[in-house]
């Protein structure tokens, strides 16, 4: 056992259907596919409508159960709305929501125009709130109990960071609306939750992030204290977890899974570790000699 391999147990989450927004690629695809293997049916949804019918294809000969892939932009909460019809027509119900769609890029701030950082905004909060109104509405209105929303954010959504000021914006946003959603809709059988994730490398976003030489320049592994980025599975199960009733008494949390990465980053001397053996040694022989003196 290690931590690529599965961990809820087989037909864990039969007879329950999950909406994926972003679910045609990347870590949206790969938390998709493992709640399809647990026995989940699966709605993903992004603008390319191409992209998810083939993703779904794929993942319904891989797992042997049902995907419906739905072109649904999250920005507009009338197409919002539109997908979860057509979601519920197919399936009957819908018993948890996945908030993954998102967008992001580096750059100086100044360099930014006004649209630029208002894409940014507009898929991550916008599109988590109107997919999370969407399906929350319907189900306070039809009374129905036991579901679940689980929004992916990132670990800077509470330290803030600079050069992705517009994702640090709305997934700060997002984490506020969960934690506030956890408690004020938990009266109508509604849990809401959270995903930190460090880095959990995808050919397309981190591309986007970091192009040309800029990956070999900037290792993340080297930033995390278990000297390794996240493995797909180790993101899968977490979501699968928390979608499932198995997390039935876990609300309003938020769990970051980035091997030790933002605390590294937090701590104000952290950086000592690149300091090297001699050189302790060598303080350590100032100290002591200040003490004696």
């Amino acid at each position: 056992m290690n931590y690529k391999a599965k961990m809820l147990r087989d037909n864990a989450l039969e007879g329950k259907t999950y909406i994926v927004t972003g679910g045609g690629s990347g870590l949206g695809k790969s938390m998709s596919r493992y709640l399809l293997e647990l026995g989940a049916k699966i709605v993903i949804t992004s603008r390319n409508l191409d992209k998810l019918k083939t993703t779904a294809e794929e993942l319904e000969k891989e797992t042997g159960s049902e995907v419906l892939p739905l072109q649904c932009d999250v920005r507009d909460y009338e197409a919002v709305c539109k997908m979860r019809d057509d979601s519920i027509a197919r399936f009957g119900k819908i018993d948890g929501l996945l908030n993954n769609a998102a967008g992001n890029f580096i750059s100086p701030t100044e360099r930014l125009s006004s649209n630029a950082f208002d894409t940014i905004i507009d898929i991550v909060l916008k599109g988590t709130k109107n997919c999370t109104l969407a399906l929350g509405k319907h189900w306070i209105e039809t009374k129905e109990k036991n579901k679940t929303v689980v929004n992916i954010v990132t670990t800077y959504a509470w330290t803030g960071s600079a050069y992705v000021v517009p994702s640090a914006t709305a997934k700060a946003g997002v984490l506020a609306m969960t934690r506030s959603l956890a408690v004020e809709w938990a009266k109508y059988g509604i849990r809401f939750n959270a995903i930190a994730p460090g880095p959990f490398p995808t050919k397309g976003a981190w591309d986007r992030l970091l192009p040309g030489d800029l990956k070999e320049k900037f290792d993340l592994a080297k930033k995390v204290p278990l000297n390794r980025v996240g493995d797909h599975q180790e993101l899968a199960n977490l979501a699968a977890y928390l979608l499932s009733d198995f997390a039935e008494y876990l609300n309003g949390e938020v769990i970051t899974i980035d091997g030790g990465e933002w605390l590294k980053g937090a701590g104000q001397f952290n950086l000592l570790e690149d300091i090297p053996k001699e050189m302790w040694d060598m303080l350590e022989m100032m100290i002591k000699s200040k003490k004696r003196g």
